[in-house]
């Protein structure tokens, strides 16, 4: 399969060991305020500033320009290929910018599947939820949809929920969806940021559990669990705390999702 990749801006986000949070309790916590000393780059991740700036309502910062960032998208007709012989198509940010390809050859290899990815770094869930529904449009959806999203909207939590349950009516009940769950703490932040970070992916998460409990067809790929069962692999999975290394992490996570879509 062909894949383009257009380059643009990007920057990199790191992350911090996995912290033990109550996830209901996540529900009620108080964002820092704007004592954190940081700026929004491109891809929505912040970096160390020289002057005090807001960190946003929910202590992450804000999202910034992200759409001259890298993507790599499938051709129209790989696309149509994917549809036609019940293959999987992967929306992700930048995280699946990098692993797509090397996810596509090893469900092609394992399960003798076709593949498809619209990916593009620094998007929030609501533009992949958005080209999912022109895909269904355009092309229509196979059985088996992976969303690797989630990571840029810990800048506004709440918002995430919602997406969710409009990918789920797009797919439909008869398909399933597979969803990478988040984990971003940055570690060039203050403090302050990385708990907030963290915090934030973890109340992505719950939101994720929450829409699992309502709809069977959602299956939930455990990359955060995964990392906190054993904090080493947050320095050998990840080279910048979300983006994972390669071929360590790239093939961990990689394997997840092949695992998740095996199993059905």
């Amino acid at each position: 399969m062909s894949r383009t990749i257009i380059r643009g801006w990007s920057t990199s986000a790191a992350v911090i060991v996995v912290l033990t949070v109550v996830l209901l309790a996540l529900l009620h916590f108080e964002a820092p305020k704007s004592h954190a000393k940081a700026t929004t780059s491109n891809t929505g991740t912040s970096n160390t500033g020289t002057s005090n700036i807001s960190t946003g309502s929910y202590g992450s910062g804000t999202l910034g320009s992200w759409t001259t960032n890298n993507r790599a998208i499938s051709s129209a007709a790989e696309v149509r290929r994917a549809v036609a012989t019940d293959g999987v198509v992967l929306f992700g940010d930048s995280i699946a910018v990098q692993d797509g390809g090397a996810l596509g050859r090893l469900l092609g290899r394992q399960l003798g599947t076709s593949f498809a990815e619209y990916t593009w770094a620094g998007q929030p869930t609501a533009s992949a939820v958005g080209e999912l529904a022109a895909w269904a449009r355009t092309y229509g959806l196979p059985r088996r949809i992976v969303m690797a999203v989630g990571s840029n909207d810990i800048f506004d939590p709440p918002g995430f929920a919602a997406q969710v349950e409009r990918a789920l009516r797009i797919a439909g009940p008869r398909r399933t969806v597979f969803w990478v769950d988040v984990q971003v703490s940055r570690t060039d932040e203050p403090a302050a940021v990385q708990l907030a970070d963290q915090r934030n992916s973890e109340w992505i998460n719950l939101q994720l559990e929450q829409a699992r409990a309502a709809h069977p067809n959602l299956r939930i790929v455990p990359w955060a669990e995964f990392l906190a069962a054993h904090p080493e692999r947050l320095h050998t999975d990840l080279r910048d705390g979300r983006h994972t290394t390669v071929p360590a992490g790239q093939g961990a996570r990689n394997g997840l999702i092949l695992q998740a879509i095996r199993h059905g």
